[in-house]
């Protein structure tokens, strides 16, 4: 029988509750924190009276097997808040006691298996026993309600399924994850580097092949961008703490702006966001009707305080810079505009071999500018234009930022897994705040409509996503080095000279291995390089004057002349 999102969450938080109990019995004195279920699995949280490792879950793990065995009822009582606070009082649950400070409610509700007992609002499976296929998987420090002021505690992750093949299946992509880390294989290619204790956590440096990776992409976005009628900008990196009080910014997103600098006596702020900057310069002079939609684009690096916990190699920083564009348009265009930017989306992301998505609208959250008219207005059309084209969504209620909602598209990568990335979001609140207009066909000004929207998203992120999904072994349009040109001895590295130059005058990025170590080491280490094509040149070839190739992942070689070969080179980096 096929199980819902929901069934498999309840399954996953009974799962958390049957650990929980668990570590009381092998810790005594534990204090508890919260333990939800996530989207891959659950955790929960502990003040521990010992420290403990990843070499203690397997005896977790045992624990939790005999309380499933032992098939206990989940039994949900009701409490007034009052009497729950003198059940967790005489336990000593100091964290437990925080929770019912923040609820309102004057009732609350405990769950309890055995002789444990949690305060949660559910809900839960039957019975303990329903629990049978799950995994402890890491431990992790965790800061009380995410604040680095608070207590850490120990976050033990894990993962709980219906059954034992989608258990496997999990734990096998896992595996796979790991073989992909972008951080390692980032180590290991020589693509970038974050120096944390010289420079500062969250910094991307990007060392000669990343760099040039990184130029191939920019290069591909600002030559579509024009060609799509984009107009290319470039904006500062700081400014004036008043452009962030117009925009919302201040007063909305302050906790992830870094403090303010004081210059010349003026505040100025490093900026997060690139629309204030687009804004401005559509500012510059009056525009009439007949320029627009008009369409801004910038590479643009912004900068947001993250939290050192959650830093994450090139996945979550503190610097990263966006594909960002901005659309000024009419109300009677927008429609048209989301549809045309939805076919752009697939486009480019179809070129980095992205085929599979799931698109979420995130809808107004609690904080929020302007009117719920210009809100629902913004809501119903991302809605229209997915239907529009076809394509399956799914609301995220109170997702959106605070002056529009959004389109959020998530890509599948090459082990099933969701990365965030492109995003559309339509806002009428900045336009009127800044007081953006366009002077129409009647000579009357109105308000424009702005489109934010990025197709990458961050191209640090992306690029972790990259790496990720292609193990490292990126497509041939996007190697840093595609051709490595191996002689066999010092004999020949004139002629590989002459083989490197001819590659190299053909736009084919190409390097020469002639150092001393042995042909075979330096095919090892090209493969480890996960280099796309190997050359390899000996007496036989230098006087035929051809080359032999061998492809990465393939032990076999074929013979080409320089020319047959560069051909095929330029058809294949063509075709992707």
């Amino acid at each position: 029988m096929q199980q819902n999102n929901a069934d498999l969450q309840t399954l996953r938080h009974s799962a958390s509750h049957i650990m929980a109990s668990a570590v009381l019995e092998l810790f005594p004195g534990t204090k508890l924190g919260i333990g939800p279920a996530i989207e891959d699995g659950f955790y929960y949280d502990f003040d521990l009276p010992v420290k403990i490792s990843e070499a203690d879950l397997e005896k977790i793990e045992k624990k939790m097997q005999e309380i499933i065995d032992a098939d206990y009822k989940f039994i949900c009582q009701e409490l007034s808040k009052e009497e729950a606070i003198k059940l967790f009082k005489q336990k000593n649950e100091i964290y437990k006691l925080a929770l019912l400070d923040d609820i309102q409610e004057e009732k609350v509700t405990i769950y309890i298996h055995n002789n444990f007992v949690d305060l949660c609002r559910g809900p839960h499976v039957e019975s303990t026993g329903k629990v049978k296929y799950f995994k402890l998987l890491s431990i992790s420090g965790a800061y009380w309600r995410g604040d680095e002021r608070n207590p850490q505690l120990t976050r033990i992750y894990g993962t709980a399924f219906f059954t034992k093949q989608e258990l496997e299946e999990y734990l096998y992509r896992l595996e796979e994850a790991k073989k992909r880390d972008h951080r390692k294989l980032g180590r290991d290619l020589e693509l970038f580097e974050i120096f944390e204790d010289e420079f500062g956590s969250g910094l991307v440096f990007w060392l000669p092949k990343g760099a040039l990776v990184r130029k191939i992409i920019e290069d591909y976005l600002r030559d579509y961008h024009i060609k799509k009628g984009y107009k290319l900008v470039y904006t500062p990196h700081i400014a004036k703490t008043n452009l962030w009080e117009i925009s919302g910014h201040l007063k909305f997103y302050s906790e992830y702006m870094f403090s303010p600098m004081d210059v010349e006596g003026q505040k100025y702020i490093i900026k997060p966001m690139n629309c204030p900057g687009h804004i401005l310069i559509y500012k510059s002079k009056i525009r009439s009707y007949r320029e627009l939609p008009l369409k801004f684009f910038e590479l643009g690096t912004v900068y947001r305080y993250e939290r050192s916990g959650v830093l994450h190699g090139l996945m979550r920083v503190r610097g990263f810079t966006q594909d960002d564009a901005h659309i000024f348009t009419t109300l009677d265009n927008l429609q048209e505009d989301i549809v045309s930017l939805l076919d752009t989306v697939v486009e480019v992301l179809t070129k980095f071999g992205f085929k599979e998505y799931e698109i979420k609208i995130s809808t107004r959250p609690q904080k929020y500018i302007g009117d719920l008219q210009h809100w629902e207005l913004a809501e119903n059309s991302l809605k229209t234009a997915l239907e529009k084209k076809n394509l399956k969504y799914e609301i995220d209620p109170g997702e959106g930022v605070f002056y529009g909602p959004k389109i959020d598209l998530k890509i599948k990568d090459a082990i099933g897994r969701l990365w965030q990335c492109s995003t559309i979001q339509v806002d009428f609140n900045l336009p009127e705040r800044f007081d953006i207009k366009y002077r129409d066909k009647d000579g009357k000004d109105k308000y424009v409509v702005m489109i934010h929207r990025a197709l990458l998203g961050s191209l640090e992120r992306f690029f972790a996503v990259l790496i990720e999904n292609y193990a490292g072994n990126l497509p041939l349009w996007l190697s840093p080095i595609q051709v490595i040109v191996l002689p066999i001895s010092e004999k020949f590295n004139e002629y590989a000279e002459k083989v490197n130059k001819e590659f190299l005058e053909n736009n084919i990025r190409s390097e020469i291995d002639n150092t001393d170590a042995t042909l075979q080491y330096r095919i090892r280490n090209a493969i480890t390089k996960k280099i796309p094509f190997l050359v390899i040149l000996g007496e036989k070839e230098q006087r035929n004057n051809t080359i032999s190739v061998r492809r990465y992942s393939e032990n076999t070689t074929e013979v080409y002349n320089i020319k047959e070969f560069i051909e095929k080179l330029t058809k294949l980096e063509v075709n992707k």
